[in-house]
């Protein structure tokens, strides 16, 4: 999987787009002596940037000679004289990134085995993420892996929550390491399970590198050859974690990331942010637990997730609360038409669920309170210790009316 690799996946794949769009054109002269001179000296840098190991930072010729810089960067002018100075230039995102690519390059990273079952979604349909998944089977079973490919906002709670690991008692794994590289990429590795109750031992390892322009390359893979309803087929996924890291970072995949299109429906930036700050776990706990009824103690609390588990004495319960901002502009979407106004106009709604993952008897109370300000606390509590454990006890541990007492304690106010 080495940089030269990836090199030639890449200009292969920008030759014969740039050769579609550059159909339209009027050959000119000068400007293609110009393209060729400059891809002369481009694999002249090439040869000689491969020998110290820096082959990543050449530039890619594009259309009259102009520079396309791999990281992104703005292009070269075209040499003076070019029939296409002046015209549209021929950007990554303007040039479809199809799934036969995506495929042929996934098979071309992994060690040697077998391949099967390749399916892909390049950058044809808009609003819709690239993906490749197949089946690869290295002479010891068959194992599904999958690449998907996305743009984050660069230090956006999604980035974070991307490359942040889970909390054990939400997610159970048996391994997670995140990771700054030396380029400013952020990596999470983590080994882990397809259902989190484990009724099927299905593994599931990944790997997510968000870089610092917001490129996030997923990988995952599973010890059977589809991540459900599929036998399972060895006892690991076939990739060890050295080698999901080497794919996840290859090179090819953030320039491919560059093909997406942006969302022409991305929210531009307030022209007055609001300088709200979400509290963090640590504090909204603190603000919870003496809101807890008597009787009901504290026996865990969440490290990375705003959650405590209650034991009264009849079988634990889990409850989780969340506290947020500008929440106002999708009232409508969190309250029905039933829910409660009051008089300060605070909305409240209670639901009753079987809890978020599907477990048998699983009973989930949540009252969740919007006021006025779009600042929004929704408070949930459970029949049991985790939401994928087997319930304790009949009923959460918690009441309707105690929860809706917690939830619209004046002690939030501190947040707002």
């Amino acid at each position: 999987m080495s940089v030269e690799h990836d090199e030639d996946r890449f200009e292969g794949r920008l030759s014969h787009a740039l050769h579609d769009v550059g159909g339209g054109f009027e050959a000119d002269r000068p400007a293609l002596v110009a393209a060729g001179r400059a891809r002369g000296r481009r694999l002249r840098l090439r040869r000689r940037a491969a020998v110290v190991g820096g082959a990543a930072g050449i530039a890619l010729v594009g259309v009259g000679g102009a520079l396309l810089v791999p990281s992104g960067g703005p292009p070269a002018p075209p040499p003076s004289g070019s029939s296409v100075a002046g015209q549209p230039s021929a950007t990554p995102s303007a040039v479809p990134l199809t799934g036969r690519e995506l495929i042929a390059t996934l098979q071309d990273l992994l060690p040697e085995g077998k391949v099967s079952e390749q399916q892909a979604r390049g950058t044809e349909k808009p609003m819709l993420s690239p993906y490749v998944h197949l089946v690869y089977d290295d002479g010891e079973g068959p194992g599904a892996i999958g690449v998907s490919l996305d743009r984050v906002e660069p230090g956006s709670d999604q980035a974070r929550q991307t490359i942040d690991c889970p909390d054990e008692a939400l997610v159970p794994h048996d391994s997670c390491v995140s990771t700054r590289l030396a380029d400013g990429s952020l990596l999470k590795l983590f080994q882990g399970y397809e259902y989190p109750d484990r009724r099927v031992d299905t593994k599931l390892w990944s790997a997510d590198l968000v870089t610092p322009a917001g490129q996030h390359v997923s990988v995952s893979e599973w010890n059977a050859a589809a991540e459900k309803e599929a036998p399972i087929s060895r006892s690991e996924p076939p990739l060890s974690t050295a080698q999901l890291k080497e794919l996840v970072t290859a090179q090819v995949w953030r320039k491919y990331v560059e093909f997406i299109p942006e969302d022409p429906k991305k929210p531009k930036p307030s022209a007055t942010p609001s300088t709200a700050v979400e509290p963090g776990v640590d504090s909204v706990l603190a603000t919870l637990v003496p809101l807890l009824p008597k009787g009901a103690e504290v026996v865990e609390k969440g490290h990375d997730y705003t959650y405590v588990v209650l034991d009264d004495g009849k079988g634990r319960s889990y409850l989780q609360i969340d506290v947020q901002h500008g929440m106002g502009d999708v009232a409508d979407e969190l309250f029905g038409d039933d829910s409660e106004t009051l008089p300060d106009g605070t909305r409240v709604d209670f639901r009753e669920s079987g809890g978020d993952k599907g477990v048998a008897g699983a009973v989930m109370w949540t009252v969740d309170t919007l006021r006025t300000d779009g600042f929004r606390v929704v408070v949930s509590a459970l029949n049991a210790a985790t939401q994928h454990d087997a319930p304790t006890r009949a009923t959460p541990a918690v009441t309707e009316e105690q929860l809706r007492k917690i939830a619209l304690s004046p002690a939030w106010d501190q947040y707002r």
